[in-house]
């Protein structure tokens, strides 16, 4: 697997068939983004975080250069955290490991290149396979919030996750 830049041209087209239902889009964004995902608003809300937060998109690609996950990650210098957002896996490979391996990738490049002494994520409660993959790779929930995220009629608690450098 290969850790590299997202390219708007090569990957959207890609990438907007991997969530197909309502559901599963609010569960990967918060509803962020509009469903299905289109072009423009996709590109509006990346540029958006990027100039809010310093947020990158990557892209996990197999050794042949196949697309297959997809998050953004950011570091704040002041409190030296990094921080994973929209992480998601390709549908037909999920089961099979991607994400864990995506994961290790991305926290290796979090701690290693950009220096980071922690990172962090958020995953709704619901997200269980999700919520399983990150522990795998060594994330720890650390809280819950107490102002849930709603969903047809559905109460979604915000599960904070923390994985430290070196188990610190």
């Amino acid at each position: 697997m290969r850790i590299r830049p997202y390219i708007p041209e090569r990957d959207f087209d890609i990438i907007k068939t991997w969530i197909t239902q309502p559901r599963e889009h609010a569960m990967w964004c918060a509803n962020i983004m509009q469903f299905p995902l289109n072009r423009d608003d996709f590109e509006k809300v990346m540029n958006d975080i990027a100039q809010r937060c310093g947020d990158s998109p990557y892209v996990a690609t197999t050794d042949e250069g196949r697309p297959v996950g997809f998050f953004c990650y950011s570091v704040n210098c002041e409190t030296n955290a990094g921080k994973f957002k929209f992480v998601m896996v390709d549908p037909e490979m999920r089961g099979r490991g991607i994400g864990k391996e995506m994961l290790r990738l991305a926290a290796k490049y979090a701690f290693e290149i950009t220096k980071a002494d922690m990172v962090d994520l958020i995953v709704f409660s619901p997200n269980i396979g999700a919520k399983k993959c990150y522990e795998s790779v060594g994330f720890t929930e650390t809280e819950s919030d107490s102002a849930p995220f709603s969903y047809n009629g559905e109460t979604w608690k915000r599960c904070y996750m923390v994985m430290r450098n070196g188990g610190k």
